[in-house]
């Protein structure tokens, strides 16, 4: 049997010693929380926060010390900014909060970490800021090399900063800007060949720290030698040009093999990347943002198995729907051999074994949105489900059967692809536009 590399069991030295410092938990995205839920045993208990903002991504610094980090939905009138606050991990009750901190124009929803040194890092827009862990001061603002909305933020293993900015099909090569940490300046940039839109995945193996892009073809592997990226001699081409498939989002790297969702790039997101600035519209944009709309393609959802070594990739269509879409990656438990996938504009969510040739196990009649959170111990998956009443609920399933343990309405009329984080205490953070909430069971 091969070594398992979770996130969870390690010590990533580019972050503060925290079980969730960076989105999904660590750098592989596997978003796995400590413990269990116990929901069904349970009774939830919903502390739902609307503060009219765009809600990102929660991390935990220290025991208790959480931070929500967000952008305002100011796709037209007055400027967005981003913004960081510290939290009560109970109450919600804002502790400290940030200046409004530039973004350079463009609205998206960036991404926020807990850094070795024990600082806040926040990338919004073309602009990455330093920030002090108690009052939320700005230490160090530094503009990107780039004019773009950036996607993603991770800490590799000697404390340097990796980004990206986001481009379409069409739209020229993605640029990867690594920055030190301290006075955030730019150490080494990258254009890939191609475009990229989800965030990206980094695995330490063998020695190597590698990050992985997806393209809007291919997955680019850059692997890390002597402090200095290099695109990797590795391949993997996940779709052909003109194809009725959609462009990846974000990998889920596990059991040596990255587990990626393509279809991602429906037209809200386009509409959003065809302007500069990023998200900016003379009149309210209205639903040409939703991602209700029907998908830009006629392909049905795919997920696909991409092994790390050959760049060899297993396909399967669990649901069949053809226009299928999402706007989050899935999820793998190495555990149980079990992958997470699903569709958010047809619906359907479904369990699917990764023991030998990929194999639907369990479908579940729900309409999943957002970055997932799981409990491998007590083999619990929480994740939302838009309901045909318009309302965002979170439901908790068993992760071998599909049963559904727990449904809880978090009073959220808008469902995103925001990211959901494992908390202390029998409890998940829940973050979308609006409204952040925090959902617990006793």
């Amino acid at each position: 049997m091969h070594e398992i590399n979770r996130d969870r069991d390690e010590t990533h030295p580019g972050y503060w010693d925290s079980p969730w410092p960076v989105e999904c938990g660590g750098n592989r995205r596997q978003k796995a929380g400590f413990g269990r839920l116990d929901a069904d045993s349970g009774t939830p208990t919903v502390t739902l926060v609307n503060n009219q903002r765009w809600n990102v991504m929660t991390v935990r610094r220290n025991p208790g010390e959480w931070y929500l980090g967000g952008t305002m939905p100011a796709f037209s009138g007055p400027p967005p900014f981003g913004w960081v606050q510290r939290y009560d991990p109970v109450s919600l009750k804002t502790l400290a909060e940030s200046p409004h901190l530039p973004c350079g124009d463009h609205v998206w929803c960036g991404a926020i970490l807990v850094h070795a040194d024990g600082s806040i890092m926040s990338v919004n827009g073309s602009f990455l800021h330093r920030l002090d862990p108690d009052d939320l001061s700005v230490l160090c603002e530094r503009e990107l090399p780039v004019s773009r909305a950036h996607n993603g933020l991770l800490a590799l293993s000697d404390g340097t900063l990796v980004t990206k900015d986001l481009r379409l099909e069409g739209q020229g090569g993605t640029t990867l800007t690594f920055l030190e940490p301290e006075k955030l300046e730019v150490v080494e940039t990258m254009v890939l060949p191609e475009g990229s839109m989800g965030r990206i995945a980094a695995d330490l193996k063998d020695g190597v720290e590698s990050v992985y892009v997806p393209g809007t073809e291919h997955i680019w592997k850059i692997d890390i030698i002597k402090g200095k990226p290099e695109v990797a001699d590795w391949s993997c081409q996940y779709r052909n040009p003109n194809s009725n498939s959609g462009r990846a989002w974000d990998s889920c790297i596990s059991d040596d093999h990255l587990w990626i969702m393509d279809c991602g790039d429906i037209e809200g997101v386009r509409a959003i990347h065809r302007t500069l600035p990023n998200g900016r519209f003379d009149e309210p944009a209205g639903k040409l943002l939703s991602w209700q709309r029907p998908a830009p393609w006629v392909s049905p959802q795919r997920l696909l198995r991409v092994n790390q070594e050959t760049g060899i990739t297993d396909v399967i269509e669990p649901f069949g729907h053809k226009g299928g879409g999402i706007i989050a990656p899935p999820v793998h438990l190495p555990e149980q051999q079990i992958v997470i996938a699903w569709d958010s504009i047809n619906g359907g969510l479904a369990g699917i074994s990764t023991a030998g040739d990929l194999e639907v196990l369990w479908q579940l009649e729900a309409r999943p949105t957002m970055q997932p959170v799981v409990f491998p111990e007590s083999g619990e998956l929480v994740i939302n489900d838009f309901t045909q009443a318009q309302s965002d609920d979170l439901i908790v399933v068993n992760t071998q059967t599909g049963d559904l343990l727990s449904r809880v309405s978090t009073g959220s009329r808008i469902a995103n692809g925001m990211f959901l984080a494992a908390g202390e205490d029998r409890d998940v953070y829940y973050c979308s536009t609006l409204s952040w909430a925090r959902i617990a069971w006793r």
